[in-house]
């Protein structure tokens, strides 16, 4: 493993993130990030790896599926492979955290009784794992013990810590697996799941366009009044807001990394009219566009 500071890049990546994490050899990366300061929200997306989110200071929303969470220090967070998730900022507060993400290959190969009985239910959704592990339950000791070790392993790389390392993380996923429980609508859950992740994947892809709630919702096969209802259970928001901040996290990528005009970057996100594109920035971010940018010069 190397405990690595790459920032991922919140846009790059896309709702379904393609990038590997890992070498085949040592399935297991370290991603140290602080939101809003590397970027202001990591969308919804979902990827082939295990991931734990691990907050070490601040607060800010961390969604897993259709559940959000308000996170503060010390809360672990584990998204299965394939599982929707998204973090947010709250406003005027920022929240470092670790990204650890490993390949299922880490924990267990696809013959033995590991994978069979445990990881393959996970990864379907048969067996449903604690999402959020704060300090007020039971086992977090016993868990944030784990990827504390982990992470000191990882630093001091002593003889044997890659062994280390994934004895750690397996004895987390016993203590883990001993809390989950069997979902008898999982079949439902999934194809929620399939439906929600076709319609945040033509958002990416046409978030910059003139984009209807007739459009998206003929993407899942549901009528207008039905989708509208239907995604604001799946992600807690209505599509429009939803459609609004999307481009305004875009938006405020771009005032950051590139060196386009203010008129530029809301023509490019899907505003037509500047005016209201500053009035929204202005809401979401309590500054204008301009003044994003140069406070993060």
């Amino acid at each position: 493993m190397e405990a690595d500071s790459r920032k991922a890049d919140a846009f790059g990546k896309g709702y379904y993130e393609t990038k590997k994490h890992s070498d085949t050899m040592f399935a297991y990366n370290v991603y140290p990030c602080t939101i809003p300061k590397d970027f202001t929200f990591v969308p919804l997306h979902w990827q082939d790896s295990m991931e734990i989110v691990y907050v070490k200071r601040g607060r800010g929303r961390v969604q897993v599926d259709q559940e959000m969470f308000q996170a503060q220090q010390g809360d672990i967070f584990i998204v299965p492979p394939g599982h929707l998730h998204g973090i947010q900022s709250l406003s005027r507060e920022s929240m470092e955290y670790e990204n650890i993400i490993f390949e299922l290959s880490f924990l267990g190969s696809g013959i033995d009784i590991c994978s069979q009985k445990y990881l393959q239910p996970m990864v379907s959704g048969r067996i449903r794992l604690p999402v959020r592990v704060g300090k007020g339950d039971t086992m977090y000791g016993q868990l944030s013990a784990c990827l504390d070790a982990a992470d000191g392993l990882c630093s001091a790389r002593p003889a044997g810590y890659e062994l280390g390392v994934k004895g750690r993380i397996l004895l987390l996923f016993s203590m883990l697996f001993q809390n989950g429980a069997d979902c008898g609508d999982w079949e439902r859950e999934a194809q929620t799941a399939e439906k929600l992740k076709l319609v945040l994947s033509r958002i990416e892809r046409d978030y910059d366009k003139k984009l209807t709630v007739k459009d998206v919702a003929a993407v899942c096969g549901y009528s207008e009044s039905h989708f509208m209802r239907w995604f604001r259970e799946a992600t807690g928001r209505s599509f429009g807001g939803y459609l609004i901040e999307y481009r305004l996290e875009r938006a405020a990528y771009a005032l950051r990394n590139s060196e386009d005009t203010v008129l530029e970057i809301a023509q490019r996100t899907g505003f037509e009219n500047l005016s209201n594109f500053n009035r929204l920035f202005r809401r979401r971010f309590e500054v204008t566009p301009t003044a994003f940018r140069k406070c993060r010069e």
